[in-house]
């Protein structure tokens, strides 16, 4: 699957790298100017205006037309959106918001990503596209796992299914919100199989390659240990 998943963060000198990719597959499907459908969460004019930040960064990965779906506060994505677009990119905010808009679009959304459809998620976006969504908490049985700002209004860490676009678990704000540390309490007591945390600024490409200004740490089981992970990094150019 064409995939494409960003940590956050909003360095316009990274933007080609980060977002180029996803645009170019995007324009292969279209033999084109691709067709791009933007996801995001929230119709006040707050969200309106964050919501510009993305059709900036996108500009400045390649020409494309984007249309726009905000969906409100409380409500479910409208599926009928993805008809005759190229390319899909969610974006971030409130990751329980994107988990609960989009998962009754879940299976529609594979089918096409599976027909070729390239993906891209930014922080939430890129959070509930595996298999194993965490939607935020910071405490795993009451004992801290990351910062309580990472916990979306959420105490207990909390993983729910995801939209399956990448096996495991996705973190983001890795480095920045110090999330690594949650990613691997997750794979530590089996609720993902495996995770990769991202670092603002930072593409993990559908091909494995790392782009940007950070690294995605891997977390993986530990065969070796009970309950103990391995953690490895990938570094942007690597």
């Amino acid at each position: 699957m064409d995939v494409h998943l960003v940590g956050g963060g909003w360095e316009d000198a990274h933007a080609p790298a980060l977002y180029g990719d996803f645009v170019a597959a995007a324009g292969r499907r279209a033999a084109g100017t691709p067709r791009i459908l933007l996801v995001v969460l929230g119709t006040d004019a707050e969200s309106l205006e964050y919501h510009e930040r993305y059709r900036h960064v996108l500009g400045l990965a390649g020409g494309h037309d984007l249309v726009v779906e905000r969906v409100p506060e409380g409500a479910a994505f409208d599926a009928a959106a993805l008809d005759g677009v190229d390319g899909l990119f969610v974006g971030g905010g409130p990751t329980p918001g994107y988990h609960a808009a989009l998962a009754p679009s879940f299976s529609r959304i594979r089918a096409l990503v599976a027909a070729g459809m390239p993906y891209a998620g930014f922080s939430a976006g890129a959070a509930v596209a595996g298999s194993h969504a965490v939607i935020g908490g910071w405490r795993l049985d009451g004992v801290a796992v990351c910062p309580e700002e990472s916990n979306e209004d959420l105490d207990e860490v909390t993983v729910m299914p995801g939209l399956g676009l990448v096996p495991g678990a996705v973190d983001v704000h890795a480095a920045q919100w110090g999330n690594v540390s949650r990613a691997v309490a997750v794979v530590a007591a089996g609720l993902a199989p495996r995770a990769v945390a991202l670092d603002e600024d930072t593409a993990l490409h559908a091909d494995g390659r790392v782009v940007g200004a950070g690294r995605v740490w891997h977390v993986t089981p530990d065969p070796a240990r009970a309950g103990g992970v391995s953690v490895h990094t990938v570094a942007a150019g690597q």
